[in-house]
């Protein structure tokens, strides 16, 4: 079949919104398609480089951002704070691994979320489920739960409004490793992984006044940083909306994103974002889990990238620290001897997600931790390589996932946790876990 940015709808469409209205649906697509792409085919196109080159050992990978945005969470204190963790993050993998770290945010446009169910029951109430910001409202009420077309294009303002920002930033020299005392966040002083991080980046100030030294000027390559965005591409009348052909070049390309990927339960290889994902320019990721079997996982290596374009398709493993062992090896495996190209990246967070007797969502600092280890220790046994970790965080005192440098309980749960759909890790929890990444001998990326 001929691909085109609407093929998707001669397929199985999970996980979609419910609109009642379809005339309003169509006004919102028509006016979301005259809006300004958010990211540019170059930009696109320079991820896929670095992408490239993270498959082929030269770079580390570090994504991560909310598991959901949210309009609220438009605000400059909160875009930055998420923005100082992944700059503190990276610059621990720089020192520590002694490679390039390509940073790409889950953020300016993950507004939308999977859902178990597509309803949700309280008090004997049945209503829609909340499927994210850019869909409905979370508030419990007949009014809220309605797929509302109009917050496609609130999705589009934010993300624009974030992505624009984060550039600003950038561009301003927040990313400049001479002054990396900009990154630091007010609250995090007392963590007691404060001193550690310090000293990294006082050596990492004295090495690069050492080399302006010898070299007689400023390194001015050090003044900025690129920063790419992901989203989940869920929504896929959002997606197509915003799926583009650019001049002088072939094919089409989704500038609401650099980055977009395909979850698990929406991976089907006849599946409607399957088929919307195989027709894009873009790098593709997809979510990969213990219950893929080798033909499936196969088949979306073909169907993903047909031509084993290198930087093209990135496998997102998700297993679970209890399970890795066993079904990440048959995967690596099987791509091998097929001998289709992929740069591997470890999602830690899914896989350890576990409810407790409360009822609250919780993951455990251990778990996480211990995944990601032996992520990396079971790619170096079979030859593989792990080439950067999918996280879910904040830069805000979050209290939502157990563990950590403080050693979090059910109890500090109840302090502040505040996110809609998944627990994050906090700033400190995120940084300790790039600390264990860079420092430990048993994770060092071969």
């Amino acid at each position: 079949m001929t691909w085109q940015p609407d093929s998707w709808q001669q397929k199985p469409a999970v996980q979609q919104p419910a609109y009642p209205d379809a005339a309003a649906l169509g006004h919102a697509l028509d006016e979301l398609r005259t809006l300004p792409p958010l990211v540019t085919s170059w930009e696109v196109e320079a991820l896929r480089n670095q992408l490239a080159e993270a498959e082929a050992g030269k770079r580390f990978v570090l994504q991560g951002g909310d598991c959901a945005e949210s309009f609220a969470d438009c605000r400059a204190e909160i875009i930055t704070n998420r923005l100082k963790v992944l700059l503190q993050m990276s610059l621990v993998l720089v020192h520590g691994m002694q490679t390039r770290v390509t940073r790409i945010g889950r953020f300016a446009g993950q507004y939308a979320k999977p859902r178990s169910a597509d309803s949700e029951t309280r008090n004997g109430v049945t209503l829609p489920a909340y499927r994210g910001d850019i869909v409905n409202a979370p508030e419990f009420t007949p009014e809220a739960r309605i797929p509302d077309p109009r917050r496609l294009l609130r999705g589009h303002m934010h993300s624009a409004m974030t992505i624009n920002f984060v550039r600003g930033l950038i561009d301003g020299g927040f990313a400049d490793l001479h002054h990396p005392e900009y990154w630091d966040l007010a609250w995090a002083k007392r963590s007691p992984l404060a001193t550690e991080y310090q000293l990294r980046v006082d050596t990492i100030g004295n090495s690069l006044r050492f080399m302006e030294r010898l070299a007689g000027t400023d390194l001015h390559e050090f003044n900025r940083i690129d920063f790419h965005t992901s989203h989940e591409a869920l929504v896929l009348w959002y997606e197509q909306a915003q799926t583009r052909q650019v001049p002088r070049k072939p094919g089409w390309y989704n500038l609401s994103t650099h980055f977009p990927w395909i979850g698990m339960r929406t991976a089907d290889l006849d599946g409607a974002h399957v088929e919307y994902c195989r027709g894009i320019r873009n790098p593709i990721g997809v979510k990969i889990g213990p219950s893929i079997t080798d033909d499936w996982l196969l088949g979306l290596c073909r169907t993903l990238n047909p031509d084993n374009e290198a930087g093209r398709l990135v496998l997102i493993h998700r297993m679970g620290a209890g399970k890795i062992a066993d079904h990440l090896p048959r995967l690596i495996e099987c791509v091998k001897k097929a001998g289709h190209r992929a740069l591997w990246i470890c999602d830690p967070m899914h896989g350890n997600t576990q409810t407790l007797a409360s009822g609250v969502k919780t993951r455990r600092f251990d778990d996480i931790a211990s995944e990601v280890r032996q992520a990396f220790a079971i790619h170096a046994d079979c030859g593989s390589r792990l080439g950067g970790v999918h996280l879910e965080l904040t830069g805000e005192d979050v209290t939502e996932c157990l563990g950590g440098a403080r050693d979090l309980s059910e109890k500090d749960l109840e302090r502040a946790y505040r996110s809609q759909v998944d627990p994050r890790l906090n700033y400190e929890q995120a940084l300790e876990l790039s600390l264990q990444m860079a420092s430990s001998r048993g994770v060092t990326p071969h």
